[in-house]
C-alpha cells in the first residue's frame, strides 16, 4: 500500500469520525448524566442545584474567536452563563438569538455571558455566526473539546451540543440546560441565581 493510498484512508477515516460526532452531538433534547453535580432535574431539561450541593465550575479558559483571551475566573463575584455551541448546530442556531437578547438585557445585573465553541475545526465559520446572529459576548474558542471535558462528570454531557451551564457568583455550577434554551426559560433559570446573596 502506498503512502497516499494510506493517508487517503487516515483522511476517510477522520473525516468520518468528525462527521458522526456532527450528527449525534447536535441534539434539541436533553440527556442527562450521573455523578456528584447536585442538579435536581426540572421540567423540559431545566435543571438546578441547590446552593448546599452545588459543585465547583472548572477552570475553563482559552483564546477567543475573536483573538483575545477570556477565563471564568476573570469574572469571579459575577454570575456567568456559559453556552457550548458550534456553528454546524442547527438548534445553537436557533437559540444564538435569544441568548444575546438575554445578555443585553442582564449586562448591567452583573452577569457576564461566555461561549464554548466547539468542533469548528475553521475559527472563521465560528466568528461568521458570531457576525449572523450579532453575537456581542466572548467565545473561546476549543476546537477538540478540552475545556468542555474539564466539567465535572455527570455536570453536562460533551454530546449534547447546545449545553448551557449558568454559574453563581462564588464560581458553582447552579443551573443548566442540556438543549436549545428559549430566552423565556433561560431567565427562570437566571433570574434566581441572579436574585441569590452570596452564600
Amino acid at each position: 500500500m502506498s503512502g497516499t493510498t494510506r493517508r487517503r484512508i487516515r483522511l476517510a477515516a477522520t473525516l468520518g469520525a468528525v462527521a458522526v460526532l456532527a450528527l449525534t452531538g447536535c441534539s434539541s433534547g436533553s440527556s442527562g448524566g450521573g455523578g456528584q453535580t447536585g442538579f435536581v432535574t426540572g421540567k423540559s431539561g431545566l435543571d438546578t442545584a441547590p446552593v448546599a450541593d452545588r459543585t465547583a465550575a472548572p477552570a475553563i479558559s482559552g483564546k477567543t474567536l475573536d483573538g483575545g483571551n477570556a477565563a471564568l475566573a476573570d469574572y469571579k463575584g459575577k454570575v456567568v452563563v456559559l453556552n457550548i455551541w458550534g456553528s454546524w448546530c442547527g438548534p445553537c442556531r436557533a437559540e444564538a438569538p435569544g441568548l444575546q437578547e438575554v445578555s443585553q438585557k442582564y449586562k448591567d445585573k452583573g452577569v457576564q455571558f461566555l461561549g464554548i465553541n466547539t468542533r469548528d475545526t475553521d475559527p472563521s465559520l465560528a466568528v461568521r455566526f458570531e457576525q449572523n446572529f450579532g453575537v456581542t459576548y466572548p467565545s473561546i474558542y476549543d476546537p477538540e473539546g478540552t475545556q468542555i471535558l474539564k466539567f465535572p462528570k455527570g455536570s453536562l454531557n460533551p454530546q449534547s451540543i447546545p449545553t448551557t451551564i449558568i454559574v453563581d457568583r462564588e464560581g458553582r455550577l447552579a443551573a443548566r440546560s442540556m438543549r436549545a434554551i428559549s430566552s423565556d426559560d433561560l431567565e427562570s433559570l437566571l433570574q434566581p441565581v441572579v436574585d441569590e446573596k452570596s452564600q
